[in-house]
């Protein structure tokens, strides 16, 4: 199954088919793969039906064929499938057209159009700034003895629903696809998280230019920066935060304290944390 149709196996849908009939605006600029001649299926229908049936719990191909077979014909006519003027009659794809289609869809546009769905989905957030959180993993399954497994770098917001995600260059790493990930994201008023391998000068200039906060975690591979915050007077500073929780089948203890500067070399940067 596509990664991006993977995305809506993670929301609830009391309504699946209502909620997928709303995908259709977001696909209007998805480009068809297919070609000019021989296409009886419009191409909204086939990625409404398919979200439909990952909403009502199908998680693989297979199941999603068997959902688009076995659906009645009220349910075909509202995901935008044909109508026998004649009879009627409802006609749906075969299995294999379906399949056909999953395997040539753009998976970044694909990305793009269900992202802004979950988007525009979500319920509106508490007044405040809207906390984003930035992570690549391997795409579970993408590993032949040929190919080497394939990365995303996803944006998630903090209720669960990926915004975007972008597949990283074999040959490279999630740095060069940071800021092409957020740039179909509206980061005004929000704050962005990520892991230490994204603690990067340029980052931080861009996304201040966008308008977004951000929390950077500096460890020993940013070697300048680590000394210049491990140098601040943590001594001095009283603890903002104390707690013993079990996690892990044991007692951990959280200290948490907070330092404000004048001058360090990250973009608009004038508070540290130290975590421990």
């Amino acid at each position: 199954m596509p990664a991006a149709l993977d995305q809506l196996a993670q929301v609830s849908a009391p309504a699946p088919l209502a909620d997928a009939v709303r995908l259709f605006s977001f696909l209007d600029l998805l480009p068809d793969p297919r070609g000019v001649r021989g296409r009886r299926y419009p191409l909204s229908a086939l990625v409404t039906a398919a979200a439909a049936s990952v909403l009502a719990g199908a998680r693989s191909l297979t199941a999603i064929t068997e959902w688009i077979g076995d659906a009645p014909g009220w349910a075909c006519r509202a995901l935008g499938f044909p109508v026998d003027p004649l009879t009627g009659t409802v006609s749906v794809p075969h299995p294999h057209t379906l399949r056909r289609l999953c395997v040539r869809l753009g998976g970044d546009a694909l990305d793009r159009a269900i992202g802004a769905f979950l988007a525009a989905r979500a319920a509106p957030a508490d007044p405040g700034l809207r906390a984003i959180a930035v992570d690549g993993k391997a795409l579970r399954g993408s590993r032949t003895a040929t190919t080497p497994y394939i990365t995303l770098l996803a944006a998630m917001d903090h209720n669960g629903h990926v915004l975007t995600q972008r597949q990283v260059a074999d040959k490279s790493n999630e740095i060069p696809a940071f800021q092409p990930l957020l740039s179909t994201i509206d980061l005004t008023g929000t704050v962005i998280t990520a892991d230490a391998l994204h603690t990067q000068h340029a980052h931080g200039t861009y996304l201040r230019e966008r308008g977004a906060h951000y929390i950077a975690q500096v460890k020993a591979n940013h070697p300048s920066l680590f000394d210049r915050t491990r140098r601040l007077p943590w001594c001095e500073i009283t603890l903002d935060h104390y707690d013993r929780p079990r996690a892990h089948h044991r007692l951990e203890i959280q200290r948490l304290k907070t330092a404000a500067f004048a001058h360090l070399d990250c973009p608009d940067a004038r508070q540290a944390q130290d975590v421990r």
